[in-house]
């Protein structure tokens, strides 16, 4: 575990696919190398395209072709893509004596191996980053609340709360979208409430939306959808939600695992023969420590110089007061916490790649001072948030391989 909570290296957002390290089961081997590229949460939609015979590049990805090689996705007429809310590589790694058929993927060579998701290794960030193939820096989603720069405000991205109009501030073209264009069968099979929510509006655009009460339904819909050529998505979310209810490594987590692989298990049944199936996630999830949790609040040098905190508590976006400068307040920041986060200005984590290439109406939105949390160390503001946000026993957005690695798990049926 102590392993597995520190810093991965920054993942590139480029078709590098040549010096990725072996697959291995060891968290330390699985940092060697370049990280990111090709195995990395943004590849999977254009080298699915690609799977399915027409190729959509994206600014950050032009190869979707090799792309698709390197992730060992074989060709196919349909495919699904499945994406759950919260399983991390290493959640799931940890705990595949509960999941008979995703460990009969991970028996698989090819399945071996983590991906990177986006930083922060949160959902509006990754959602985003998956949806258009491209990166924070370019979709303007970049935390669970960051600045509004029409209204100066805080607003949050999940239900778009005080927030810049969804097309307006993700205005990379989905896959999704792209692929409609072309005329090719796009479905997406989720929850009713999801088909029109301003997240899917920004991230996930462009699919016929196919809505299902019932896990059940969800997937068998998906199903339904592939018989026709073409590419269906599928999202599961209860990972994610139980985790930090009660924790990731809870009873409540491990029965909710033990369901989700059981439909997993009931897709590959029932979908067409010879379709592609790809398994992901938007991050992992780590257990909170109470003992190393970092209150704002209670903390003037922290709260000198800021004018608004956003993010979450593993991954923070201070905004400066008029008159502070970056550097000032990451200088107080980093003199505070030392070692339980890695507190880089706005312009150090764009240099290092941490949001990928950044446009200039989205440098604004990112916060002046960037704070990754490490260890099992939260960082909450309770001035702001409420009791409950400040307690959950599981949380991600961080940088450490267990929030960051994700899995890419492939199958035919």
């Amino acid at each position: 575990m102590e392993e597995l909570l520190r810093f991965a290296p920054v993942a590139r957002y480029d078709d590098h696919a040549d010096a990725v390290p072996p697959a291995d089961t060891a968290a330390g081997d699985a940092g060697r190398g370049a990280r990111g590229g090709a195995l990395h949460l943004s590849a999977i939609l254009p080298a699915m395209s690609a799977a399915i015979g027409h190729p959509i590049p994206t600014v950050v990805h032009h190869d979707p072709e090799r792309l698709r090689r390197a992730l060992g996705m074989p060709e196919a007429a349909s495919a699904i893509v499945v994406l759950i809310d919260g399983l991390g590589y290493w959640n799931l790694a940890m705990r595949l004596g509960h999941a008979p058929y995703l460990r009969s993927l991970m028996n698989e060579p090819a399945n071996q191996r983590p991906i990177a998701t986006c930083a922060p290794s949160t959902t509006v960030a990754a959602m985003a980053t998956f949806g258009t193939g491209t990166c924070p820096g370019l979709t303007g989603m970049a935390g669970y609340t960051q600045l509004n720069t029409e209204t100066g405000k805080l607003c949050q991205l999940i239900q778009f709360t005080d927030a810049i109009p969804p097309t307006d501030l993700q205005r990379q073209p989905t896959v999704f979208e792209r692929l409609a264009l072309r005329g090719v069968r796009v479905t997406s099979c989720g929850l009713p409430k999801f088909k029109d929510s301003p997240l899917t509006e920004a991230a996930l655009r462009g699919s016929d939306y196919i809505g299902g009460v019932t896990p059940r339904d969800r997937v068998l819909a998906a199903c339904r959808a592939a018989q026709t050529p073409g590419l269906t998505y599928l999202y599961v979310r209860d990972a994610d939600k139980i985790g930090h209810g009660h924790g990731w490594d809870s009873d409540k987590w491990i029965a909710v695992f033990e369901r989700i692989d059981a439909q997993l298990a009931q897709l590959k049944r029932s979908a067409p023969a010879g379709t592609l199936i790809v398994i992901t996630a938007d991050h992992g999830m780590i257990m909170a420590d109470p003992e190393q949790r970092i209150d704002i609040a209670d903390e003037p040098e922290l709260s000198r110089g800021v004018r608004v905190v956003g993010g979450e508590p593993r991954s923070l976006m201070l905004y400066a007061d008029d008159g502070e400068t970056a550097e000032t307040i990451a200088a107080r920041w980093r003199a505070r916490l030392g070692e339980s986060a890695l507190v880089r200005t706005r312009d150090e984590a764009i240099a290092q790649g941490l949001f990928g290439p950044v446009e200039d109406r989205i440098r604004p939105m990112l916060g002046d001072v960037i704070v990754s949390a490490a260890a099992a160390v939260t960082i909450v503001d309770s001035r702001t948030q409420s009791d409950k946000a400040t307690h959950l026993p599981s949380v991600h957005g961080s940088c450490s391989y267990l929030e960051s690695d994700i899995p890419c798990l492939i199958d035919v049926a």
